[in-house]
């Protein structure tokens, strides 16, 4: 076996592995993990017979916290661990004498916003459990995307996140430094690794993170990999793209790597495709399109880079700016988006209503544009309660403990009064988790529970639910108590939108007196850790963008897949998923507010419709909470009750929203890679 570790350190160069490495990477295991996994993945991706893709990312969220966690010899360092969280809520008393706390628990990898990083992630990690030859390229972060903080009477107050690299379980820097040859002076970039195991631990996808605090570079440019997404500067915002970009291809060809396709998670990579231009008889760019996979992920103007050619002048050499100028030039400025669509010959939006929007939006490309749904990975954001319960029946219905999710026959046991009783308790057994841990705010496991967690975007619509506040206060004195969670962060820049949670913030304290029926709580620092206890422990999953401006959206199929039901206009993934007016057998819950119809022009994104959708959004909690009390009476459950008809119809829908069916498609329709 020590052979295997010789072939580890071949293959991977581990910088300072005696002094730092040698304890927690051994000849059978990498931090606890077979080490056999990753010399195999190694040795594919180097391999000459065998292509294999190149993922491009600007962000991962991998849950390294609650799925497939690494083991260290070393205590976790204080810095890697969880910084103190806040509440804020219409129980103002409870906040100040409460300190809200979790214990120990290590933070996830903080390379990562919300959910394009989520989804990322989950496609490493499907792409690992279907054993596809990949390797993804990204950021490491320093200093994270941000620790935030709610102030009453000034909202969001963003802070500073300091984690330490060299201490995380499972990440290591590599001997590797690249070299950026650029107008302003020549930028290094160390490498560092990262594997993402499959759900058996029998393969892995290598993750390669670069780092611009390099000894080497000037002061300005260390820091150039410091914050996620920082927006201050158009300077640092243009670096970082060249970074992942061009970085990313330099990286892939230091480490020897045998890449068949590029694929492009948004456009911030669209750098990569100009660095790999550079290298290819103009005259002939048919390889550079075939080459290329695009993956556009909005229809919102913010989410398409678009930056003054004379600023991408200052720093890329010319023959790059000739090459963006002919393909993504609009007048002055490059659109990135744009170079993608010309550039690339497999482009695909990211749920069926978002590939009609993304057509109409740039029909001159509108032949190119297939949508390939979004999905989860199952192994990560399914609950232990309810992986139980479908184990306990999977002679009945299948089993989805490799993520496949192979659920069709779930529909056997919708008469089964034991299944379905058991689907409650399992519901009910993750509800006391969420009491447990918010019971100094008196959150109970026999009330109405909503939640509405995500980024925190105009266009998501996050005060919708506070429009009209006297309104929830008449349901819950009409039915019985109500409790409500909010949790999002707004990009720290994002001005409009911090408005809107400070004015949140004031209707929840408006609401103290109500305390009774109505108790609502704002957690700070929204991450992958709650949302999966968010996803799997509230009894409605409130999804209320602006139709037709949410190209999927991934945290309501998260909670289908543990049962719990939909409160959500028709957008994104859930017009696939259900529509009960329209397919009563698919029914995930209520769908209210403004719908966009085929062929209608897409309007205005901050026409929010706020007035209208919110008094539909009443009408529909009102249905929800009268259905809610009438299956769950003073502890009776009424296992007869449509609502657990619901809950199955939810799980039942988790067949299809998964990253194992997505990695699938990309492999066979855009790829063309073996597993």
């Amino acid at each position: 076996m020590e052979d295997n570790l010789k072939t580890f350190l071949s293959l991977v160069k581990v910088n300072r592995f005696e002094e730092r490495y040698s304890k927690d990477i051994t000849p059978d295991t990498y931090f606890g993990f077979p080490l056999e996994s990753i010399i195999q993945a190694e040795k594919r991706l180097t391999s000459r017979e065998e292509p294999s893709v190149g993922y491009f990312s600007m962000e991962y969220g991998l849950g390294t916290s609650i799925y497939n966690s690494y083991k260290s010899s070393s205590p976790l360092s204080e810095p890697n661990t969880l910084p103190r969280q806040n509440i804020f809520s219409n129980m103002r008393i409870r906040d100040y004498y409460f300190q809200f706390s979790i214990g120990e628990r290590m933070i996830d990898l903080p390379i990562y916003s919300g959910g394009l990083g989520v989804l990322a992630g989950d496609s490493l990690k499907s792409a690992a459990d279907l054993n596809v030859s990949l390797a993804a390229v990204g950021i490491l972060w320093r200093k994270g995307y941000f620790k935030q903080n709610f102030w009453f009477k000034d909202g969001q107050v963003p802070e500073e996140l300091n984690w330490d690299p060299y201490s995380y379980p499972g990440l290591i820097p590599l001997d590797t430094v690249i070299t950026l040859p650029l107008k302003n002076g020549d930028l290094l970039l160390r490498l560092w690794k990262y594997y993402v195991y499959s759900y058996d631990k029998k393969h892995t996808v290598p993750l390669i993170l670069l780092d611009s605090d390099v000894e080497g570079n000037p002061p300005e440019s260390r820091g150039l990999t410091d914050q996620l997404y920082r927006s201050d500067n158009s300077y640092f915002k243009i670096m970082q793209r060249v970074i992942l970009g061009i970085g990313g291809i330099k990286a892939f060809g230091a480490l020897g790597y045998n890449i068949h396709k590029y694929h492009l998670n948004e456009g911030h990579a669209a750098m990569a495709l100009v660095e790999m231009a550079d290298s290819l008889d103009k005259s002939n760019l048919a390889s550079l399109e075939n080459n290329f996979v695009y993956t556009c992920h909005t229809p919102v103007a913010a989410g398409h880079d678009r930056f003054p050619i004379k600023e991408l002048e200052k720093i890329l050499p010319d023959e790059n700016i000739d090459f963006i100028k002919k393909n993504g030039a609009e007048d002055s400025t490059a659109n990135l988006t744009v170079l993608l669509l010309n550039c690339c010959r497999s482009v695909n939006a990211v749920a069926k209503k978002h590939g009609e929007i993304t057509r109409l939006q740039f029909p001159q490309f509108a032949p190119k544009i297939q949508s390939i749904t979004n999905g989860i990975h199952i192994p990560t954001w399914i609950s232990d309660d309810i992986a139980q319960l479908l184990e306990k029946y999977s002679n009945r219905t299948g089993t989805c403990s490799s993520g496949h999710m192979d659920l069709l026959d779930l529909e056997n046991l919708r008469a089964d009064e034991n299944f379905r009783a058991d689907l409650w308790k399992a519901h009910q057994a993750n509800k006391r988790k969420l009491s447990e841990i918010f019971a100094n705010w008196d959150i109970k496991d026999n009330c109405f529970t909503l939640c509405w967690a995500r980024r925190i975007a105009a266009y998501k619509r996050p005060s919708l639910l506070f429009q009209d506040p006297r309104r929830l206060v008449e349901i819950a004195e009409k039915y019985g108590p109500i409790q409500i969670i909010i949790a999002g962060k707004a990009h720290p820049n994002d001005s409009l939108v911090g408005t809107y949670i400070n004015n949140i913030m004031n209707t929840i304290d408006s609401l103290g007196s109500k305390g009774s029926v109505l108790r609502i709580i704002m957690l700070e620092n929204y991450d992958i850790f709650f949302g999966k206890l968010l996803t799997s422990s509230v009894d409605v999953w409130l999804n209320n963008p602006l139709p037709p401006f949410e190209a999927s959206g991934t945290s309501g199929m998260k909670a289908i897949l543990n049962g719990v039901l939909q409160l959500s206009t028709l957008d994104g993934w859930v017009v696939e998923a259900a529509d009960a007016s329209e397919n009563p057998d698919a029914n995930i819950g209520e769908i209210f507010g403004y719908r966009h119809n085929s062929g209608d022009p897409i309007g205005n994104e901050l026409d929010l419709r706020l007035d209208s959708d919110s008094a539909q959004l009443y009408e529909a909690l009102e249905k929800m909470v009268k259905l809610y009390y009438e299956t769950d009476k003073n502890g009776k459950t009424d296992i007869g009750s449509k609502w657990i008809d619901i809950m199955l119809n939810c799980i039942k829908q988790s067949h299809y929203f998964n990253t194992c069916r997505m990695v699938g498609e990309y492999r066979d329709r855009m790829w063309f890679v073996k597993d």
